[in-house]
């Protein structure tokens, strides 16, 4: 397990972006304790609906807000009041900001140190996504939009928890340009074309070729990371689908990974075929994933890509996640670096010219 320094991506171990930290219906009047970024955090849903997430430790006495179930301030229900949390140990209580704005038994004024980092957080297709930055600034991208989730036409997707993966984020991000991996794996046929694109804070990949696990006709695959950690993939066919997933790290050199997939089915409202295949739609959709997951799972870290030529663009792509562990004030030098497009040889559109040629 290799450590982002070993990889040289920058100046930070962990990335800028929008990452999932759970599902919506997880964020509860009950705080409950989450580890990502090699840190300690809550998450609680307060009064008015808002999700709050904050680090884990009261600045009094570096008490654990979530992990207490028999101080009273727990048993009488006072620990989450409004948008607000009470630390279980002496009932200092907190802001969704983070700041302490009450001290129940001191009359003296309170500390500005009195405070607790506190993340930006929004729901999006029935997840919850936090903001991670370590220069702790405001967000200055956001996620690709969802129409799909509340359009009637669509069924949304049940989140697939793919658990840990021992794996740098890194090695996940290279299959974005990884063209030669998908007829070993995938069991990919009739290779129509493969492009890559990197433009800002996204990388693109669109490819035409049939897909064993997936689809027994050639599928055309529209797949693209909106920042470091959210893949969306539109796959179109009799049904459309559009594929999520997450990887969230957890440590340096590990990450946490979910799957779903929302499908439209041709009919609506829905025909019991329907009914029956939109599942299985989902469950094709996570194994094709998993194929990638038991290599993830199972190689040694590769700091340094043995890169022939047909493999496709891997320095582009590594070239782009950079932008995310480094000042915000270098993301549009790094992006100069990767901003582009590529078309990879060896398909029936862009074939390898010949010896004639």
């Amino acid at each position: 397990m290799a450590k982002t320094n070993e990889y040289g991506i920058g100046q930070y171990t962990f990335p800028r972006g929008w990452f999932m930290v759970g599902e919506s219906a997880e964020a509860t009047n009950k705080p409950s304790s989450l580890r990502y970024f090699g840190r300690d955090l809550i998450m609680y849903r307060g009064t008015s609906g808002r999700v709050v997430i904050m680090d884990a430790y009261c600045p009094h006495m570096k008490t654990h807000l979530a992990k207490n179930d028999t101080s009273y301030v727990v048993l009488d229900g006072k620990q989450v009041e409004g948008d607000d949390i009470r630390c279980p140990y002496h009932a200092w209580k907190f802001g969704p900001d983070g700041i302490c704005n009450e001290i129940p038994y001191s009359p003296a004024p309170i500390p500005k140190a009195a405070k607790i980092r506190s993340y930006p957080v929004q729901e999006w297709g029935g997840l919850i996504l936090m903001w991670h930055d370590e220069e702790e600034k405001e967000p200055n991208f956001e996620p690709h939009p969802l129409p799909e989730w509340d359009d009637p036409k669509w069924v949304n997707w049940k989140v697939d928890h793919l658990g840990t993966l021992d794996c740098h984020p890194q090695e996940i991000i290279d299959n974005m340009t990884d063209k030669a991996h998908l007829g070993p794996i995938h069991g990919s046929t009739d290779m129509q074309y493969f492009e890559s694109e990197c433009k800002g804070h996204v990388i693109r990949q669109v490819l035409a070729a049939g897909h064993r696990t997936l689809a027994d006709d050639i599928m055309t695959n529209d797949t693209w990371y909106t920042g470091p950690g959210i893949l969306l993939s539109r796959m179109n066919g009799y049904y459309n689908s559009l594929m999520m997933i997450c990887h969230t790290p957890i440590e340096d050199g590990s990450v946490r990974a979910w799957h779903g997939l929302t499908v439209q089915p041709p009919n609506f409202p829905m025909t019991k075929e329907d009914e029956a295949a939109v599942p299985a739609f989902q469950e094709g959709s996570k194994l094709a994933l998993l194929q990638d997951f038991e290599i993830w799972a199972n190689k040694a870290p590769c700091i340094s890509i043995m890169q022939v030529v047909g493999d496709g663009p891997f320095g582009k792509a590594r070239a782009w996640y950079k932008q995310f562990y480094n000042p915000r004030k270098e993301a549009k030098s790094l992006q100069s670096k990767s901003n582009g497009h590529w078309v990879t040889k060896g398909t029936e559109r862009d074939p390898w010219p010949t010896a004639a040629e």
